[in-house]
């Protein structure tokens, strides 16, 4: 049986999702809840390896398994055994023509950030934070030369895996309430650090130290060098993938409704 589950995490206490030795990854917690609840190592596959201190309102996960579990008992099941940072939020059964990464057809992120000449506190690692003031403005004409399919290699970071920089960014939106910004990032697929590689730049531009021209020059340029320091993961969430309306897969969490 092949098994899909959505979990919401907070990253801050993990080295990302991907397992690692130590097991301080939040791949690691969640196989180690599955196994005690079914009674039998189990191995996951995600939507998405999000970086240290990255957050998840509904990364994707699938496992094949011969343990027989309702799906809401696979919900409640393994929440027992996961620490409270972690939650499973759904679980669907489905085919093996499922694939939690190579089913997907795109995937969502959004960025918070406070701005405030007083750093974070009740929010800290929940939000990034800017001291300077920031004009939508000039950020979302900037944004603007991303849209498409370009090279992001200029955004992109040493580690990454992926083998083509090249990448579709479909939306970029920009908005504001009270003194928090969201941007919110849609693409066929991200390299690593790219949407915080991106904020850099989005952050530069919007405080006045570059300009709309510069943005577009960096992508040109296809050089990691031009563009602006890898910005905090603190205010980054991973909203999710999405797929095929056939595979029955849930877009939303409760999770969704509580970011700003």
């Amino acid at each position: 049986m092949r098994v899909a589950l959505g979990i919401a995490y907070r990253g801050t206490a993990y080295r990302g999702w991907q397992s690692q030795p130590g097991g301080q990854t939040v791949q690691d917690r969640l196989e180690a809840a599955l196994a005690a609840f079914a009674d039998r190592p189990i191995r996951t596959v995600s939507a998405g390896r999000t970086d240290a201190g990255v957050h998840a309102l509904n990364q994707v996960a699938h496992f094949d398994t011969q343990a027989e579990r309702a799906e809401e008992a696979w919900v409640r099941g393994t929440n027992r055994y996961l620490p409270d940072d972690i939650a499973v939020q759904w679980c669907r059964f489905t085919s093996d023509a499922f694939h939690s990464r190579g089913s997907a057809l795109g995937r969502r992120y959004a960025y918070v950030l406070l701005e405030s000449r007083v750093r974070p506190a009740l929010e800290a690692g929940h939000v990034g934070w800017t001291f300077r003031k920031l004009d939508g403005e000039a950020m979302r004409a900037a944004s603007q030369s991303l849209l498409g399919r370009h090279d992001f290699s200029a955004f992109r970071s040493a580690e990454c895996q992926s083998p083509t920089p090249v990448k579709t960014l479909r939306s970029l939106v920009i908005v504001r309430r009270g003194d928090y910004w969201r941007f919110d990032f849609d693409a066929d697929a991200f390299l690593h650090h790219m949407i915080r590689n991106l904020m850099g730049c989005l952050i530069a531009v919007g405080s006045g130290l570059r300009d709309a021209a510069w943005l577009a020059a960096v992508l040109e340029g296809k050089d990691r060098a031009l563009a602006a320091a890898t910005f905090a993961p603190d205010g980054l969430y991973f909203l999710g993938p999405y797929y095929d309306a056939g595979h029955a897969i849930p877009e939303r969490t409760p999770a969704m409704s509580w970011l700003p």
